[in-house]
């Protein structure tokens, strides 16, 4: 005897199961200059380059959108908190923030500014190891530990502002 999930057992109307999509963004204001940015994008890449197969195989589909955050208003629409950022259908992967100085983002505008911390495993890091991305995709597709947005109003952090102006006033 077989069994069939389907709503209409004998028929076929509901089709093939649906396919699971996540939907990667990375969030970055430079990858020309600023070390962080582009050792997160490489990272990135890495780590999806190592999880295509799984999830390939499982039928999981990604979508990635690697977004060059250039205007204060563009960063007020994404909500965007710190640069570089990852976010797995809209969660960013790392909910503890923290920054620090980035020379290179400070080149490019003429100003202290800081960049994304990323801690994983109770270190830090200037570039976010492979596998927190890795632990952070099959967490979203294959359950895992819960994430908890905070849900407090948006305000853009003093940082990107100073960013913001310093970059339209060149």
């Amino acid at each position: 005897m077989t069994t069939n999930n389907c709503c209409c057992p004998g028929s076929n109307c509901c089709g093939p199961p649906k396919k699971k999509v996540i939907t990667i963004d990375f969030l970055y204001l430079d990858l020309n200059v600023c070390v962080p940015c582009q050792g997160t994008d490489s990272s990135l890449d890495e780590a999806i380059q190592e999880v295509s197969k799984i999830l390939q195989a499982t039928g999981v589909e990604v979508i990635i959108n690697k977004i060059h955050v250039t205007t204060e208003k563009q960063a007020e629409e994404l909500k965007l908190l710190s640069s570089p950022t990852i976010r797995i259908n809209g969660q960013d992967i790392q909910l503890e923030l923290k920054e620090s100085f980035c020379p290179s983002c400070g080149d490019l505008c003429g100003d202290n500014i800081d960049c994304r911390v990323w801690v994983y495993r109770g270190k830090e890091y200037a570039v976010p190891p492979k596998a927190l991305i890795i632990e952070a995709i099959l967490n979203e597709v294959y359950g895992g530990k819960e994430t908890q947005q905070d849900n407090k109003p948006y305000a853009m952090p003093d940082n990107l502002k100073k960013f913001f102006a310093k970059m339209s006033s060149k």
